[in-house]
């Protein structure tokens, strides 16, 4: 009995080790392959990225860190392409609104361009007002700039010392006229070289009095456009007194591209359109073509000269000019709509689809001509049913970016960092529009932001967590106000990003949310137009784990507000906003 228990205990011991092998080694087999199934699945997620900020990458949607906007889907493909070559997936394309057109032709013969420009003073009717003789303002007839004058009209009134003893000359020579007229006669010439009338000479004489205080009239009728002088200031004989402008002519002022220039000539007649004036057609005469090239913005000024004796056109209106061009090419003339194409200042981009049924586009430099109707001409680089984006041009830029592809503004294909001039550039790239009140209320909002980057200099963590609270108020009564739909997404997250700044009672946090929070600054500061004085943008390459940091300064001496006085001076200007 007791041999047949052994045998049964042995044989109950050998089939429990089989059925747990069974169970828990095929479970573990299960559970092996489920976590490598899974590692798989992450390692070919879809990834998410801002078609603003493209350095913003997360494995799943959701909002941008910097701007607030939705993610888009980024693609990560790109194997066998080459480097001015990206491939995007089909959603990212519907997400992003991308379209496409086929590179088509315009009308040959006669077409038109038109090319803007601004009012400008007429400086051939420019007449500045000069004193005649040495004195002191005593008083000016005239308050403002802009005020209208009338030939003949009192601008001032001078104490002239010099002109007190002619005067008296004058009296004691008119007492001798009969036996010295040469001597009065002399004394009268010399008074009317001080602009002094007949009328005025002969009243003295008459009166027996002596002015001590003279009027100063007006030689020209006319605009103020300057006054260059104050009350009990002492003059010197040919000192400008005021600047007056006659408007009754202006100059239209217009920049031509280089390409444009045979159209221009002078004597050419243009017709002058304005928004204030929209169903008024203006008549205006080239009178100037300017013989020099502007070297940065490759432009040539062309001024035309317009009737104004209604005084409809103010100087600093904006204006355009239709210019009629007749087309030099024999065949068809190839034209692509003016949003397909990406300025980098030098170059003119396009993103070029080889084959309609694959999502994959090719940047491509091209030459373009003149703009008609809402079109470039193109004079090479693109051949006539090519298919090129219309739409979405920006967006398929930025995934080029993404995939370390040459792009706008890399092209040498590597791969953007954060905080680094390409960074900057891209900001700049963006266009936000604010209104005047908007911008000055950015204004207090600056200051606090420098306050509080000295605050994390010095490593006060409560100064910090105040102006946070501060900034964070003053923010959100910035989105109050009047912008447009991109400024309103970044102050909003402005607002956000410092009210979670304001929460954080730790420097290593509040330094932490500083990154983001100084990236949003200094792309909205870009975009103001009435900035105070000169910022400068400043680069950390060791700050946020060493994937570099910037942030906001007045001074272009480096204070470091990720390390402290610990690394006080790490950091290099990479930007200046002036």
């Amino acid at each position: 009995m007791k041999k047949e228990n052994i045998i049964y205990i042995g044989i109950a011991v050998v089939v429990g080790l089989l059925v747990g092998y069974l169970i828990f080694g095929g479970n573990a087999e299960i559970a092996t392959s489920d976590e490598h199934d899974h590692s798989t699945e992450i390692a070919s997620g879809e990834m998410w990225t801002c078609s603003m900020h493209p350095q913003i990458m997360q494995p799943e949607p959701g909002s941008c860190p910097i701007c607030g906007m939705d993610l888009i889907p980024a693609d990560n493909g790109g194997e066998g392409l080459a480097v001015n070559q990206i491939k995007m997936t089909e959603n990212a394309m519907v997400l992003a609104g991308v379209e496409t057109v086929m590179v088509g032709s315009g009308v040959d013969g006669e077409d038109h361009i038109k090319i803007s420009g601004k009012v400008a003073v007429n400086q051939e009717s420019d007449a500045v007002q000069s004193a005649y003789f040495d004195g002191r303002i005593e008083s000016l007839s005239i308050n403002f700039e802009g005020e209208e004058v009338r030939k003949g009209q009192k601008l001032a009134t001078i104490y002239a010392p010099a002109l007190v003893s002619a005067q008296q000359e004058l009296l004691t020579a008119s007492k001798l006229k009969a036996s010295q007229p040469q001597l009065y006669k002399a004394v009268r010439n010399k008074l009317k070289l001080w602009k002094l009338s007949e009328a005025q000479i002969d009243q003295i004489e008459s009166s027996g009095q002596v002015l001590e205080n003279f009027p100063v009239y007006a030689n020209v009728s006319g605009v103020v456009s300057e006054i260059m002088v104050e009350e009990g200031d002492y003059i010197k004989t040919g000192s400008p007194l005021v600047k007056v402008t006659n408007l009754n002519s202006v100059w239209a002022i217009f920049d031509a591209y280089e390409n444009q220039l045979s159209l221009f000539k002078e004597g050419q007649s243009l017709n002058v359109n304005t928004n204030s004036y929209p169903n008024e057609t203006f008549t205006a005469k080239v009178s100037f073509v300017a013989p020099v090239l502007n070297k940065q913005t490759r432009t040539l000024e062309v001024r035309a000269e317009l009737d104004n004796k209604k005084g409809m056109l103010k100087p600093g209106m904006f204006v355009q000019a239709e210019v009629e061009v007749a087309s030099k090419q024999d065949g068809e003339v190839l034209t692509i709509p003016e949003s397909a194409v990406l300025w980098t200042g030098k170059r003119s981009l396009v993103y070029v689809q080889p084959n309609p049924n694959s999502s994959t586009f090719e940047m491509r430099e091209v030459e373009l001509g003149n703009l008609m109707n809402g079109s470039y001409v193109v004079n090479s680089g693109l051949q006539s049913g090519e298919m090129i984006v219309a739409k979405g041009t920006f967006t398929v830029d930025a995934a080029a970016q993404l995939q370390g592809k040459k792009s706008m503004m890399n092209q040498e294909g590597e791969t953007m960092q954060m905080g680094h001039e390409g960074h900057s550039e891209m900001g700049s790239a963006m266009k936000m529009e604010f209104s005047t009140e908007a911008e000055a209320k950015f204004g207090d909002l600056l200051k606090v932001y420098l306050d509080l980057k000295d605050a994390l200099v010095a490593s006060d963590q409560g100064q910090t967590q105040s102006l946070a609270k501060k900034g964070a108020g003053i923010a959100a009564e910035i989105s109050g106000l009047q912008m447009d739909d991109m400024g309103k997404s970044h102050i909003s997250q402005l607002a956000k990003q410092l009210t979670e700044l304001a929460t954080k009672k730790d420097l290593e946090g509040q330094r932490e949310d500083f990154v983001l929070l100084s990236q949003n600054m200094i792309q909205i500061g870009q975009q103001m137009e009435s900035l105070e004085s000169k910022l400068y943008v400043q680069h950390c390459p060791m700050a946020n784990n060493d994937k570099g940091a910037d942030w906001l300064s007045l001074e272009e001496e480096i204070r470091n507000p990720y390390y402290g006085y610990a690394m006080l001076t790490c950091g290099s200007v990479v930007q200046t906003i002036n």
